[in-house]
């Protein structure tokens, strides 16, 4: 590669590490907390499963053009991308290119993970859930590693990556960026992404971002929100210009010291606390504990599960059992709801013996499969949705299933806005 050629690069087998600090933070244990015990035996077994048969892989390209225009609007290589705090980080760091990346876990975490969760083992499927986000982590750092080892020798800076879903970043940009970074046609990468309807990826253990590169670098070192290294815990960087300060992944707000004399500023919470539900807190938080999975991922975004058991209101009420799959956008954005899906929970046959089913169940899976209220809008606002009042155990019914959709936000958002203020 000669001085002026533009970078790429591509690891079908990329060497990284997975600091043991990172996977507790990712877990939400304390910093200094020490696994035992089961959680330090899921810890290791996750570990050990991913090395045996985890495919991890990262592609970086550098771009060819940037151009900034007036508000939000990026252009890389002719195609316009919008997001505010990239265009300002860009142009704050007098940024004259960016390196596209793409890194992924791998299809097999995820496909395991899913079989785990299957098979009645949710401890196994958290663990092992957990360490991907930790791999996307992980390789996101090995990339940064790489892309300043490369500017380091051209007088170049590298910027703190960021990616669609972040905040001011509308996760339905995915798709462009994807297209963008240009995987299609490697044949050295066997697993690529696929972005859905939605702006997830596919496999979700996979991020896409944009890297900026700046010849100014007294600029990124008096600006230390333009220091990739704060937010990078990869050990041991020769290239390292700052400490590493990122939070433990808590859900709490952040906020600055007060001058002296003033009072606290007081953070506004991205959820309503001490909220009206349609049910009483105390149900919530049993709920909450017994029927919802739910962890934060690295970008601050939640994945969540809610498990609804019901009964037929015929055939003697014979139990059925849905699943509810909820995920939320980053806390700072607001927590904007960008997937649902409801299905019958795995195993459970319930659902046949419902009534509309047996009328016509292909049309009435397909009405419960294309339901997806509040989808694109604020977690917050199930406190004012006027949903349907049905309280019947099955599914036949629009309303019914409606208030089953409030019961699952509801108990997320419960959740969610009760860990922000621990």
């Amino acid at each position: 590669m000669t001085a002026n050629a533009l970078l790429e690069l591509a690891d079908a087998h990329p060497a990284f590490e997975v600091q043991e600090v990172e996977y507790r933070r990712l877990l939400g244990y304390p910093k200094d907390h020490e696994l035992t015990g089961r959680a330090l035996e899921l810890s290791d077994w996750a570990r050990g499963w991913y090395a045996e048969h985890g495919r991890p892989w990262w592609y970086a390209r550098q771009a060819s053009r940037v151009e900034l225009s007036g508000g939000a609007r990026i252009a890389i290589e002719g195609v316009t991308l919008e997001s505010s705090r990239l265009h300002d980080q860009l142009a704050e760091a007098g940024a004259t290119s960016a390196v596209l990346v793409a890194v992924g876990a791998g299809r097999a975490c995820e496909l395991e993970a899913r079989r785990l969760w299957e098979d009645g083992k949710p401890d196994e499927y958290f663990f092992l859930e957990v360490f991907g986000s930790a791999v996307v982590e992980a390789l996101v750092a090995a990339a940064s590693f790489r892309l300043c080892e490369w500017a380091d020798g051209r007088a170049l800076a590298v910027l703190p990556h960021y990616s669609p879903g972040y905040p001011d970043w509308h996760i339905a940009e995915q798709g462009r960026l994807r297209d963008l970074i240009g995987l299609e046609g490697r044949s050295d990468l066997a697993e690529g992404v696929r972005v859905l309807e939605t702006g997830m990826l596919e496999p979700k253990k996979s991020l896409l971002a944009v890297f900026g590169l700046t010849p100014h670098l007294e600029r990124v070192q008096r600006l230390t929100s333009l220091v990739p290294c704060v937010n990078c815990a990869l050990v041991g960087c020769r290239y390292r210009r700052a400490p590493y300060a990122r939070p433990m992944r808590r859900l709490e707000a952040v906020q600055s010291a007060p001058a002296e004399g003033a009072a606290a500023p007081v953070p506004r919470p991205p959820l309503t606390v001490a909220a009206r539900y349609s049910v009483a807190g105390d149900v919530l938080k049993r709920w909450a504990r017994q029927r919802l999975v739910m962890h934060v991922l690295d970008d601050t975004s939640v994945e969540a599960r809610f498990r609804y058991d019901g009964t037929t209101c015929s055939n003697m009420g014979r139990p059925l059992a849905f699943e509810y799959r909820m995920r939320v956008g980053p806390r700072e954005g607001g927590y904007v709801i960008t997937d649902l899906a409801c299905a019958p929970a795995p195993g459970d046959d319930g659902y046949t013996f419902m009534c509309e089913y047996i009328a016509d169940a292909e049309g009435l899976m397909r009405e419960i499969a294309a339901e997806k209220p509040l989808l694109g809008r604020p977690l917050d606002e199930v406190l004012g949705w006027a949903r349907g009042r049905g309280v019947a155990g099955c599914y036949c019914a629009a309303p019914s299933r409606e208030h089953k959709w409030g019961l699952a936000l509801e108990t997320l958002h419960w959740a969610l806005a009760n860990a922000s203020n621990d």
